[in-house]
């Protein structure tokens, strides 16, 4: 059988979508987080991606740096009791992260197809 070959997407189209990043059609999660461990599509084999902390380091960061400059602007602004700093900005640092989290790994997976990092031959 004839090897196919892919055309080169954008890993912020697939990464973001959570899509493979070799055909863009197949899920790359099989979990919240867990990645798959083929593409169901394509078949690319996903178990060499390795995106590691750094999803984590960069939401955390962003979400951090986010909620920070609101919770000054809230505290300059209307100076509220500490349990209104509390109430608001634990819950939307969670769900920041939260909802963050996938997207960004989706991406480091994909940036990490394109870029050959762990895998063969990314667009053969």
């Amino acid at each position: 059988m004839a090897e196919r070959s892919w055309p080169p997407l954008s890993p912020f189209a697939t990464g973001l979508a959570g899509r493979c990043p070799r055909c863009g059609q197949g899920p790359l999660f099989a979990g919240y987080l867990a990645l798959a461990p083929s593409c169901t599509v394509c078949g690319l084999d996903l178990t060499p991606a390795d995106s590691a902390d750094g999803p984590a380091f960069f939401v955390m960061w962003g979400v951090a740096a986010v909620v920070v400059l609101f919770a000054g602007l809230t505290e300059v602004l209307f100076s509220p009791p500490m349990w209104v700093h509390l109430a608001l900005w634990i819950p939307l640092t969670l769900v920041g992260a939260a909802v963050m989290l996938r997207p960004v790994k989706g991406l480091m997976v994909a940036l990490q197809y394109r870029h050959r990092i762990a895998f063969d031959d990314p667009h053969g």
